[in-house]
């Protein structure tokens, strides 16, 4: 892989980072990164070691344990706020990734968090698709 060819899929990246709540599928983000959608899918995977779409859900998930730690917006508004359309589809990755249901990470207290800096509570709590939620959850 080139450097341009990485500094391309570092735009398409930091798309994806800042436009979460957008519709993005793989061949908006393809056109960002200067590439056809499936050499783009291919070299994204290479580089980041998940998929562009996995990628995108892992952001929105991460954005959305922010919103839920809040306590003041419901799981549905959660899950509209950072680009979901679907509710079902929405819990389902956020249990695989997180370890529990949006509700139960929603209702739990999360006031140990606010005692640690930020930068250290994000590296801590930031969801991956690679098996860390069982490892963190004991299962």
């Amino acid at each position: 892989m080139t450097p341009d060819d990485l500094a391309h899929l570092r735009r398409a990246r930091d798309t994806i980072d800042r436009e979460y709540t957008r519709p993005l599928d793989v061949l908006a983000l393809a056109r960002v990164a200067l590439m056809s959608p499936s050499h783009f899918a291919r070299q994204f995977r290479t580089a980041y070691g998940e998929t562009p779409y996995g990628y995108l859900m892992t952001r929105r998930i991460e954005r959305s344990m922010a919103l839920l730690r809040r306590g003041d917006m419901s799981v549905t508004d959660v899950c509209m706020a950072v680009g979901c359309t679907s509710l079902g589809s929405f819990s389902s990755r956020f249990k695989e990734i997180v370890g529990e249901t949006p509700s139960a990470y929603r209702a739990r207290t999360h006031e140990d968090a606010s005692r640690v800096p930020s930068c250290v509570t994000k590296a801590n709590r930031r969801p991956s698709r690679f098996g860390e939620a069982a490892a963190r959850s004991g299962a």
